[in-house]
């Protein structure tokens, strides 16, 4: 009946999709009471450098940004924060260092010097599930802006999630080996395989042997603006003969088959999570709702990514499944992130426990991934990116070669064979080739 109710509301809820979209909610600034910064987390975007300054209360605080040398100032109101927190924040190619200091005896000032103009951008956020009061600081580097801007063409981003980690091991072979081990190895090499080809760009989600719930892997993605997401794990089963790949997306309606219940049971036990949307909706019915709606569009998005790299794998591994397979997996609920999750072999089978640790075997893995990323990505590119456009269509005739083709439109082999997802060197008569832009 429920179930009933949840469907007509849908029906009467089809045009206003775009209440998903939550307002922040304001915050007021408690007086009297003094600030303390307890930690700075830094993380680099494409575009920008995120600083994280994690309070035990709301702050006032203000930027501004100074010149010839580029700095920025950041004051924040009655607070204070502990002798050496910002030697932790390693320089990168933006920040060349961070000095802190106290201002009218209760204010606390910190100044970043940089190296080159950037536009500072900051906001509060409210504490939320397991975080406290944070205030963000965006450095947009304004010379790096401008380059991107006189590209017309984007790569598509591929984020890549390395299950497991940190205190959770994951999965533990015969041998000793650990999941989240195998699982950062793999997306390493992944990450490297899908930079090679033109038009994409891999981002690692973690990249280190660090914990992360998975709400924070799905907001990784989302800070990154990935346009897939692909978590990698290394299955496991009580009975040692039980092998090979499989390729799950997520199901809304429950999983697709008993095993795949047990499994995502397994690996949602890290961290309950219902979804990736934080809706200002009281009621909970209009909140699952607008889940299920902003779920809709990303779910066959998924299926077919699954579908091209599950053909791929199958020529590295044996698949455990033949179809992809749906689950609940709550890594896999970014409502506007197409997502896979990939149990790459059963790391309780001895045979599939060696090949896993081995770097031949990784490295084909990952080449099989990347060619059905790109196969997918050749078909359904989001628009305004590289792999989305094309100067032209040729029909190939019999006899043509990728070669002739490439130097007749005057652009490079590996551009052509990018852009049209060509990893043999045969062609069939009357396939058609998108010609890529230079």
């Amino acid at each position: 009946m429920k179930e009933n109710n949840r469907r007509q509301f849908l029906k009467s809820l089809a045009g206003l999709s775009s209440l998903a979209a939550s307002a922040v909610p304001a915050i007021s600034v408690a007086a009297g009471r003094s600030a303390k910064v307890q930690d700075i987390r830094l993380s680099s975007n494409k575009d920008y450098v995120r600083l994280v300054f994690d309070l035990n209360t709301v702050a006032e605080h203000s930027v501004f940004s100074l010149h010839n040398p580029e700095r920025v100032v950041l004051d924040i109101k009655n607070a204070r924060m502990s002798h050496g927190l910002v030697d932790q924040v390693q320089a990168n190619s933006l920040i060349r260092s961070i000095r802190s200091g106290v201002r009218n005896g209760n204010d606390l000032r910190v100044v970043f010097d940089l190296s080159s103009d950037v536009t500072p951008r900051s906001f509060l956020l409210a504490p939320s599930g397991q975080s406290g009061h944070r205030l963000v600081l965006d450095l947009h580097n304004k010379n790096k802006s401008a380059r991107v801007k006189k590209s017309a063409k984007r790569d598509v981003i591929i984020a890549i999630d390395a299950g497991h980690g940190g205190k959770d091991p994951g999965a533990t072979g015969r041998a000793g080996t650990h999941e989240k081990q195998i699982t950062l190895q793999i997306a390493k090499r992944l990450e490297k395989t899908i930079n090679q080809q033109r038009g994409m760009k891999a981002v690692l989600v973690r990249k280190n042997d660090r914990f992360m719930r998975l709400r924070d892997r799905i907001h990784k993605a989302r800070d990154h603006h990935a346009d897939m997401m692909i978590s990698l794990h290394a299955d496991s089963f009580p009975d040692p003969r039980a092998r090979g790949s499989s390729v799950y997306a997520l199901s809304v309606d429950g999983a697709s088959s008993e095993t795949a219940r047990m499994l995502a049971e397994k690996e949602n036990a890290a961290d309950l999570l219902f979804g990736d949307v934080n809706l200002s909706v009281q009621d909970q019915m209009v909140k699952e709702v607008l889940f299920d709606l902003s779920l809709t569009g990303t779910i066959e998005s998924s299926l077919d990514i699954g579908s091209e790299i599950l053909h791929q794998i199958k020529s590295v591994n044996r698949v455990h499944k033949k179809k992809v397979q749906q689950a609940g997996f709550a890594v896999l609920k970014a409502p506007n992130i197409p997502s896979i999750l990939i149990e790459t072999a059963f790391i309780s089978n001895p045979r599939e426990e060696k090949n896993l640790r081995s770097a031949s075997h990784q490295k084909k893995v990952a080449k099989a991934i990347t060619r059905g990323v790109n196969k997918y990505f050749a078909r359904k590119a989001p628009p305004g990116t590289w792999l989305a456009s094309a100067e032209a269509e040729y029909r190939v005739n019999e006899g043509d070669d990728i070669k002739t083709i490439a130097n007749n439109y005057k652009i490079n082999e590996n551009d052509l064979r990018a852009r049209n997802a060509l990893f043999a060197n045969s062609l069939v008569a009357g396939q058609v080739l998108k010609i890529p832009v230079s």
